[in-house]
């Protein structure tokens, strides 16, 4: 790694400082100070550059629901290589303050023991930080200060559907809530009023309580972690190839291709029984809803805080929250560690015409993207340009990371210990089989339109045990934006289906769950419906093809 620039674990900088070598989260701190004071319209700013996401939204979809007003890529195959060139830009702007040329953008590892531990790392819940020359400032890292208005223009048949956000407004985590447009403000204010109230202390515990819960969900036979975030993290690295890796979208494609439903008998019991595939942006999504604002906690979704609205919940404005870039560095991370286990560095493949590859897939197309492009290796990745050109970046350009763009990673602590794998199968043949037949139990859950509902949810699972307690088994998060119900060129794409494991469930159990639906306006959650009946769900298992 002679010459690479390294990104390290936050946790790693964090303990040090904690142990007074405070230079590095120092300098780190130096440098967002840095970007959030350049001018707006200054392309190495913060508000720039968080702005590139989502809002301020830009070319057709600045006042038209049917476009996708940001620049960002979800629910398709360039998801994660995207976001892989947002945040090297992010890091290079960082890089431009001075002194703080030798800064590289660390990654939040989420699946290390001290995320299940103690949850957000400290530096983000401090309102100050204090250099250690005694320098006072507002802490970059707890919250972005909005240097200018953003504006909703766009038309919505509900009236409190205004999500601008003024000159001055703060970015927010739960169980606080953002929400300041003309409807909300009134309603925002008292909440955030109340939980004020409860201490800096409390609510820093609040806000790391529900992130490892959602990180570490207990399942049914007692087994903490199985079916949470954590697993999540680890079976992405399963996936067998790039483009089911990469997005929902695929992936859901993927698992449907291998579904057989009901339960599997000793007939079925063979080699050929595959597990489903969770895609990186599945665990992504979930820690940006467990920041935002769903509340899960002691295998509950108790609705304590309903009013909790934070920014990284939503797509609109996750990117003002300075945790997104962390979090998301651990996303490339978790890329890289996936292409090193399958030997893909050099080279990713991308199916054909596969559902998650079109710019119409989930989101919607993004500026100057037409409807109905297909999405290959050679599309742009817009805005972002090859340093010292003007030339685009394309995904080839950032696959190797260490080749192409002068970093890498340092070790990822908490990772599953196993032999690194052999090269994933070709990517037209998707499919690994594993005999192991208890993880290939699922259930799969169709029929809901995201077309009506504002903003992220949550699917979730749940059995009854024999005392008639009711049990979480499982949850889907669906990371949304806010008017999502006008996008008319992805109306054939709102239909959301999903899979979820059903991890310690007899099969009597398995047969009998129920699923729920966990809105901005039901947090709680509620049997989910469609046309006054209960969503469809069927119960079945994954099968490899001949």
């Amino acid at each position: 790694m002679a010459g690479l620039r390294v990104r390290r674990n936050f946790w790693d900088l964090q303990d040090e400082y904690d142990k007074g070598n405070k230079k590095p989260l120092d300098t780190l701190i130096r440098a967002f100070k840095g970007i959030y004071e350049l001018s707006p319209d200054n392309p190495n700013s913060f508000f720039f550059l968080a702005g590139l996401h989502g809002e301020p939204f830009r070319g057709a979809g600045w006042g038209n629901a049917s476009w996708w007003g940001g620049y960002c890529n979800h629910g398709n195959v360039l998801f994660p290589t995207w976001h892989r060139a947002y945040c090297f830009a992010l890091e290079s702007a960082l890089q431009s303050i001075h002194g703080c040329k030798d800064v590289t953008l660390p990654y939040w590892n989420e699946i290390e023991k001290n995320t299940q531990e103690r949850g957000i790392p400290g530096a983000f819940l401090k309102k100050k930080w204090t250099f250690e020359d005694g320098g006072v400032i507002d802490n970059p890292l707890y919250s972005y200060k909005f240097q200018q208005k953003i504006t909703d223009n766009l038309p919505s048949s509900r009236d409190d559907a205004d999500y601008s956000k003024g000159d001055g407004y703060v970015t927010c985590r739960y169980p606080y809530s953002g929400l300041v447009g003309p409807a909300d403000k009134e309603k925002t204010d008292a909440h955030n009023a109340e939980i004020n109230k409860l201490g800096d202390d409390k609510v820093n515990q609040i806000l790391n309580e529900n992130v490892k819960s959602w990180l570490l969900h207990t399942d049914v036979d007692g087994q903490k972690g199985r079916g949470g975030v954590l697993q999540k993290y680890f079976s992405c690295l399963e996936a067998p190839n790039y483009t089911v890796f990469s997005n929902t979208t695929s992936a859901t494609q993927w698992n449907e291709d291998h579904f057989n439903e009901g339960l599997p008998t000793s007939a079925t019991v063979s080699p050929r029984l595959v597990q489903h595939v969770v895609p990186l942006e599945s665990p992504h999504n979930d820690i940006h809803v467990s920041i935002g604002g769903f509340e899960y906690g002691d295998g509950h979704f108790d609705g304590k805080y309903p009013g909790a609205n934070g920014d990284m919940g939503e797509n609109d404005t996750a990117a003002f929250d300075p945790v997104f870039f962390f979090h998301h560095c651990f996303i490339d991370a978790m890329f890289w560690q996936w292409q090193k286990e399958h030997g893909k560095t050099k080279q990713l493949d991308i199916i054909p015409q596969y559902p998650g590859t079109n710019s119409v897939d989930s989101q919607g197309p993004t500026p100057g993207t037409p409807g109905g492009t297909w999405l290959t290796l050679d599309t742009p990745l817009d805005p972002f340009q090859l340093p010292g050109t003007t030339k685009t970046m394309k995904s080839k350009d950032v696959i190797d990371i260490e080749t192409r763009l002068g970093y890498t990673y340092s070790p990822i602590k908490g990772l599953p210990r196993k032999t690194p794998s052999a090269a994933a199968p070709d990517a037209a043949a998707p499919g690994a089989a594993t005999p192991d037949a208890s993880r290939a139990n699922l259930v799969r859950i169709s029929g809901i339109n995201r077309g009506i509902i504002p903003g992220s949810f949550v699917l979730s699972t749940w059995t009854t045990t024999e005392n008639g307690e009711e049990r979480l088994v499982g949850f889907h998060s669906t990371l949304s934006r806010w008017h999502v119900q006008g996008c008319a060129n992805c109306q054939t794409h709102l239909r959301v289906k999903t899979f979820v494991p059903l991890y310690g469930l007899s099969k009597d159990q398995a047969s009998k769950v129920t699923v729920k639906l966990h809105t901005r306006d039901d947090p709680k959650g509620s049997t989910a419906r469609e046309g006054g009946k209960p969503i469809p769900y069927v119960v079945g298992h994954l099968l490899g093809k001949e």
